[in-house]
């Protein structure tokens, strides 16, 4: 048997070392090492002999198989190898072809204007905060003087996961519960995604909010609209007109919307705004002395006041888009242009 052994492998060698194609190597190792093999025909035969014989050929018959195996991997390299390098009269590779090139990704168009708008207030020295976007019922609106039956609940189509826990409907809880941590002077804005159940061609279930916030002693209105009038200058170009229109916000009095000549028509009247040459692109406001009661803080000693604008709806009026679901529906041929 030890004899049979060696004579078989130094066939199969043989065969192997002459072997010139990836087929010869296929049949040879089927002939040697496949079901009806040689080899595994003897290795078959083992259990016929005594313990010592079977476990001394056993040992052979397996380093055989270990050297026929390795054999066959290195040849199968060489002829791999061999093949490459006899291609007629053309190389494998042509260093003198161009390269592929692999499409370049950009940022999201509103990735693009969150930055923009975060690097205008920095400047401004407001510094960027951040907070839960599931939110207790308390800081989403009780806390920003929203009681429960108050009717400027139904103001914001809002998403419940209990009766006390929400989906934040605006990023104004990181202001309640940056003043409950910290003393006056504060700067701030608070921008990230917030959730209303709400969907159409201007409206997004999830949008991107910034809200600001600044309190400190002697803080007036005219400080809201200098603020604003920089920001805006510096967004939209320096000829950028503003106007104040009296709102209502439950968190702000007294409040107000900005609005902003057309940047479409130029004020002379389009279909974006409506023919009236005037878009409104923010609500804004002095604190409400309630809201600085729930943080502790005393409304005869500081003022302060807070804005609040949609990330979507600048960047639409920055591109000229008409549909908010555009940014939100991954289309290649849209995301391209930016």
């Amino acid at each position: 048997m030890e004899r049979k052994i060696e004579e078989l492998g130094k066939q199969a060698f043989s065969e192997l070392n002459e072997a010139r194609t990836l087929e010869e190597l296929k049949s040879a190792r089927v002939r040697y090492l496949g079901k009806k093999g040689g080899l595994t025909a003897m290795l078959r035969t083992l259990g016929t002999l005594s313990p010592e014989e079977r476990k001394r050929l056993g040992r052979l018959a397996n380093d055989l198989k270990e050297q026929l195996e390795k054999k066959l991997e290195e040849k199968a390299v060489e002829i791999r190898n061999l093949s490459l390098d006899r291609q007629p009269g053309q190389a494998v590779i042509d260093l003198s072809l161009p390269g592929r090139c692999t499409p370049r990704g950009h940022r999201h168009p509103l990735t693009q204007t969150l930055q923009d708008l975060v690097d205008i207030f920095r400047g401004m020295g407001f510094r960027v905060a951040e907070g839960p976007e599931v939110e207790l019922d308390y800081y989403n609106f009780e806390a920003l003087n929203i009681p429960r039956e108050h009717p400027a609940r139904d103001m914001q189509d809002t998403f419940y996961v209990t009766d006390d826990i929400v989906l934040r409907t605006q990023t104004s809880p990181v202001q309640v519960r940056t003043m409950e941590r910290e003393s006056p002077p504060i700067r701030m804005i608070s921008p990230g995604k917030v959730y209303r159940h709400d969907a159409d061609v201007t409206h997004s279930p999830m949008f991107i909010q910034i809200e600001g916030l600044m309190v400190d002693r002697d803080v007036a209105f005219s400080d809201l609209r200098g603020v604003l009038n920089a920001f805006l200058h510096e967004f939209f170009g320096p000829e950028t007109q503003m106007r104040f229109r009296p709102s209502f916000f439950p968190f702000t009095e007294p409040s107000a919307e900005v609005d902003i000549r057309c940047v479409i028509c130029k004020g002379s009247g389009c279909r974006v705004c409506s023919g009236s040459g005037w878009l409104e692109i923010l609500g804004a406001g002095m604190v409400d002395p309630a809201v600085f009661r729930f943080v502790g803080y005393d409304p005869e000693e500081v003022q302060g006041f807070a804005f609040g604008l949609g990330v979507e709806r600048l960047a639409m009026l920055r591109h000229g888009i008409d549909d908010i679901r555009l940014f939100y529906e991954n289309d290649l041929r849209f995301l391209s242009q930016f």
